[in-house]
């Protein structure tokens, strides 16, 4: 057993942490069967990306949760205007359209989480 003392925001909590070979093991299965049920999750937006491309994509700054998507599909949109809010951080942080078009795919949900470049949607 070790112990550590740690503070978070101000408080101080003391913390012992129990070692044993046998509790590594059960801790590595269950990272493992989660990396199936994500695939799942990719897999979707594929098609969705297929079916409406645009030629134009709209990419993730940062990697976060989408928050708000603030087009539709056949919208026009200007050069600058926002397209998907992303939560990074506790910051709300837009991504914009990079040239002026009409949106041709929104390939994420609200709540879907993204890593930074992802495709977030397309513009004709």
């Amino acid at each position: 057993m070790k112990n550590y003392t740690i503070t978070v925001n101000g408080n101080v909590y003391d913390v012992t942490v129990e070692e044993n070979g046998a509790g590594a093991a059960p801790a590595a299965r269950p990272v493992a069967a989660a990396a199936p049920a994500q695939a799942p999750k990719a897999a979707p937006a594929a098609p969705k990306a297929a079916a409406g491309a645009g030629s134009i994509q709209v990419k993730a700054g940062a990697a976060g949760k989408v928050f708000k998507i603030e087009a539709s599909v056949g919208q026009s949109v200007q050069a600058g205007d926002p397209v998907v809010i992303i939560e990074a951080m506790k910051m709300e942080i837009p991504v914009v359209a990079p040239e002026a078009g009409t949106v041709a795919s929104i390939d994420v949900a609200v709540g879907d989480a993204v890593e930074s470049g992802a495709v977030l949607a397309t513009l004709n």
